[in-house]
């Protein structure tokens, strides 16, 4: 017979091993989500098969928790060509969903509320949901990153003594939050500090990974395979670094290419952590801007 001590040991190294499967099966499930919805955005966008991303889309949130990444608005596109198309997306519930997701985004539920009150959801609804999404974000994280951002931009960044300095108060106030928090992000803080001022949350970590490339780059890689940092923002902040070293746009997120650099290789860069390639980015983009615009307009 096995003895207790080491059936108990065997037992916490299963344990272990389960925890370790799960996690591993949730950081590949993160990237592969992206690269799912870049898949269905292009059947959507350039192969201009709406109905078809549609039920792509309707599958794939089965297996996901939706995310509704900047420019390309994942769960939102599901919902309206869903309604679209008279696809079932889930009604209500969904709908909860959407407006969960696009809380820190200010006042992008009002392009929704006809579809919201067809389902039974009035704006009194709506206004209550957003405010209760308000009430959770975590003010002591929101109190540290505003004094962050205005401790960044000092000196609009010109006295490089003064810059030094808060750039190392910010990267051990960073450290401290990644180790108490996690990332902090737009679920987490929203979009504004204290008296409205934005977070300067992509342009801090910027400078930081500048300054101690091997403290910041593991945690916003960790952060990037769970899912809690959208792969444009940790694209942005590692093409900072990049242009830091007089080097290369590694994933090119907000630049055009030079003529040295090879666009294949990008774009299996862009790939391993779940950004379209160039091409349909910029499609992407296009889009975005043109959306934009037409609401300026009206």
């Amino acid at each position: 017979m096995i003895d207790k001590k080491r059936l108990a040991l065997i037992l916490s190294c299963f344990f272990l091993l389960i925890i370790s499967c799960e996690k591993r099966e949730q950081e590949i499930n993160s990237i592969s989500y992206y690269n799912k919805v870049n898949e269905i955005d292009s059947i959507y966008r350039i192969a201009k098969n709406p109905e078809l991303a549609a039920k792509e889309y309707k599958a794939l949130f089965k297996e996901y928790a939706p995310k509704n990444q900047e420019y390309i608005e994942e769960y939102e596109t599901y919902i309206k060509l869903s309604e679209q198309y008279n696809i079932d997306f889930g009604g209500k519930e969904s709908l909860y969903k959407l407006i969960t997701l696009i809380s820190p985004s200010g006042n992008t539920y009002k392009k929704y509320l006809p579809l919201f009150k067809k389902y039974g959801i009035d704006s009194t609804e709506v206004k209550q949901r957003t405010a209760l999404y308000k009430n959770s974000l975590n003010h002591i994280l929101i109190d540290s990153l505003t004094v962050a951002s205005h401790r960044d931009q000092e000196a609009n960044r010109q006295d490089m003594m003064i810059m030094l300095r808060n750039d190392r108060k910010n990267l051990n106030l960073f450290l401290r939050i990644f180790d108490q928090y996690g990332y902090p992000s737009e679920q987490k803080i929203g979009t504004v500090g204290n008296d409205g001022e934005p977070l300067a949350i992509v342009t801090i970590l910027s400078h930081l990974i500048c300054l101690d490339h091997k403290k910041i780059y593991p945690r916003l890689e960790e952060y990037l395979k769970k899912g809690e940092i959208p792969p444009r923002v940790f694209a942005l902040i590692i093409d900072k670094y990049y242009l830091c070293q007089q080097s290369e746009h590694y994933f090119n997120v907000s630049s055009g290419l030079s003529s040295h650099e090879d666009s294949l290789t990008i774009n299996r860069r862009r790939k391993t952590i779940g950004l379209p390639s160039l091409t349909h980015y910029s499609k992407i983009r296009e889009d975005f801007l043109h959306s934009a615009q037409r609401k300026m307009n009206y």
